[in-house]
């Protein structure tokens, strides 16, 4: 009998827009694309927009608590939606199981700096890792909460090659138009 393990990674992405989106399944491609050979990945997409709507924020925020990497593209701004904020923080109320929390924006780090704040805090109250395109990745700065690899199952190694991918990935050009 073969028992082919393979544990999986899922990866909740939640997006601004069209392009938005595009980008942040090109990151999640590119992760499979590296990882793939030692675990399996599925996700669940979901558009700012519809988390306007309680029912459906609610099932996001369940697939966010239950996520091992959630992946936030936006264009960024001044700050994130109410509505994802709503979010954010109902998923934080749910004792989440992420290592990772990814934030892909297509504005410089100074037109971004109160999302990434607030995402970074999120990450660090809820002991994530936290990575931001562009700028604050693995090796740059950024450490990784010494709680986030203890507490999760699948491994202080899982957290390093999901790092790894997510800083090669952070390499490649970013929001070309296709």
């Amino acid at each position: 009998m073969d028992l082919d393990f393979s544990p999986v990674f899922n990866v909740v992405i939640i997006y601004e827009d069209f392009e938005t989106g595009k980008q942040a399944r090109r990151t999640y491609d590119f992760l499979v694309e590296n990882l793939g050979t030692d675990c399996r990945f599925e996700n669940q997409m979901w558009k700012f927009d519809v988390l306007r709507i309680p029912k459906l924020r609610e099932m996001a925020a369940r697939d966010a608590a239950a996520a091992d990497i959630i992946i936030i593209s936006g264009h960024g701004g001044d700050e994130l939606p109410a509505d994802v904020k709503h979010w954010v923080e109902t998923w934080q109320g749910q004792s989440p199981n992420a290592i990772a929390l990814v934030a892909l924006f297509d504005r410089p780090r100074e037109e971004t700096r109160p999302a990434r704040e607030y995402l970074a805090n999120v990450a660090n109250r809820c002991q994530m890792a936290f990575f931001a395109q562009p700028d604050d990745w693995p090796g740059k700065g950024g450490e990784e909460p010494p709680a986030a690899s203890q507490r999760h199952p699948k491994s202080r190694d899982a957290l390093t090659s999901v790092g790894a991918a997510v800083q090669r990935a952070a390499e490649l050009p970013r929001w070309e138009a296709t």
